[in-house]
């Protein structure tokens, strides 16, 4: 059936159900404009969403329809046809003016559905790039570390000698730091690269040891509309791992600030990525080169939503839903420094989370994945606590940190300096207690 105007309108929301009913302001400004919400996320969300949507106090009650798709995360492709069967399907009853990808795994079935559709997106080539690592060294080698693809089924001939150590070996495919680690020689490569599921294709680099840094872009017809660099701590400081530990944004890093935001504007011209938001993950090494690590075209991860909230007064969402729909966007510098800290834990039993904070007390995310509202204050106010959030359920098994599922508490802070953030965050940091129970 062909698209038409008589149908009532409607846009696609594409991603983990718990970060689009964590971010409701993508459905009020839908709502706000007469359109239809639709949904594609995954078959595991399917009774939390449909209690969800049911409650008519929830913002998710705004769905009009949601559709579930099955897949293995570690499988590129893997929600491909479902995303486009359930699509094909709407738009007999919709005239389907955006979609819009909310997460990674359903990224680049959504830049297919926009190309079909005529609507913003990254691009086909941007949004295909940008869920495989490998083809981000592909495009862009020069903005890169130097890396080895070693595809599905020859991990067994695949010639090692040139790899440089430390090196990180990477799943190709996944996101949330799963399964990146750094390995030190030969033995540990071939070790770890045996570890893997069969079907992933595994990419190892050169590890570049520097700070790292990320940079949330919002591009429209191809130009870039706000670039800001987010500064990243992660557990590689101590460990293996490369979950993320920290987030400051903006970053005080200034000697870096515009060599990083050069290398993005590169990046992001040789991906011809078009329009939306990029996240894109960057390492500067004892040279003074930024290299690339990743970048993704959906909305950034964690609490960075929150951050830039706090950091400019203003929320990212409804500029990011007015470029998938086309309309002009803009977005202000930030006038604050902001920061949220994932505490790490003792291994055991989640007992309880306490803070010693006037007028604060933490709030248990749970299993309900619903963040409190987390609203800015004035440029000048005081080096302040906005919230502290315990992001597993109480008897939760907490264990090592390998993924960012594994984190168990964090808070957000902002201050006017960068000094005096960093203050408020020692401040904090004694002040919160995990208390685990161990077994």
């Amino acid at each position: 059936m062909t698209p038409s105007a008589d149908l009532p309108g409607a846009v696609i929301l594409t991603g983990s159900f718990p970060v689009i009913r964590r971010n409701p302001l993508y459905l009020d400004e839908l709502t706000g404009r007469g359109l239809r919400i639709l949904v594609i996320t995954a078959e595991a969300y399917r009774d939390q969403a449909s209690a969800a949507m049911a409650a008519p106090d929830n913002p998710a009650s705004q769905i009009t329809e949601i559709a579930y798709v099955t897949g293995d995360f570690t499988v590129q492709g893997a929600f491909l046809a479902g995303a486009v069967a359930h699509a094909t399907a709407w738009r007999a009853k919709y005239h389907l003016v955006g979609a819009y990808a909310v997460g990674d795994y359903l990224a680049e079935p959504t830049g297919l559905l926009c190309d079909a559709l005529g609507v913003p997106s990254p691009g086909l080539r941007a949004s295909r790039a940008c869920r495989s690592k490998y083809l981000q060294r592909w495009y862009v080698p020069e903005l890169s570390p130097p890396s080895l693809t070693i595809p599905a089924g020859e991990r067994g001939s695949t010639d090692l000698s040139g790899v440089s150590y430390p090196a990180v070996v990477k799943p190709a495919a996944r996101a949330s730091s799963s399964g990146v680690e750094t390995v030190r020689d030969e033995a540990e490569l071939r070790e770890r690269l045996a570890g893997y599921p069969d079907h992933e294709v595994v990419l190892v680099e050169q590890k570049v040891i520097g700070p790292e840094y990320s940079v949330e872009s919002l591009v429209q017809h191809g130009g870039i509309v706000f670039a800001s660099v987010t500064g990243k701590e992660t557990t590689d400081s101590h460990a293996r791992t490369f979950v993320e530990l920290a987030h400051s944004v903006p970053t005080a890093d200034d000697g870096v600030r515009e060599r990083v935001l050069a290398a993005n504007r590169a990046l992001l011209t040789a991906l011809a990525f078009a329009d939306g938001i990029a996240h894109s993950e960057w390492r500067v090494g004892q040279d003074g080169t930024p290299r690339l690590m990743e970048i993704a075209g959906r909305t950034p991860g964690d609490g960075l939503l929150v951050l830039y909230h706090l950091a400019t007064g203003a929320p990212l969402e409804p500029e990011i839903i007015r470029i998938a729909l086309g309309e002009t966007a803009s977005y202000p510098r930030p006038s604050r420094y902001a920061r949220q800290v994932y505490l790490e834990h003792e291994p055991g039993e989640l007992a309880d989370v306490t803070v010693d904070w006037p007028g604060l007390a933490p709030v248990w995310i749970g299993s309900s994945g619903v963040w409190p509202d987390i609203l800015p204050g004035a440029p000048d106010d005081a080096p302040t606590l906005r919230a502290v959030l315990v992001h597993q359920p109480r008897g939760t098994e907490l264990g090592p940190l390998t993924s960012s599922d594994d984190r168990s508490v964090s808070f957000f802070i902002d201050a006017a300096t960068p000094g005096e953030l960093d203050e408020l965050e020692k401040r904090v940091r004694a002040a919160v207690t995990i208390e685990v129970t161990a077994r």
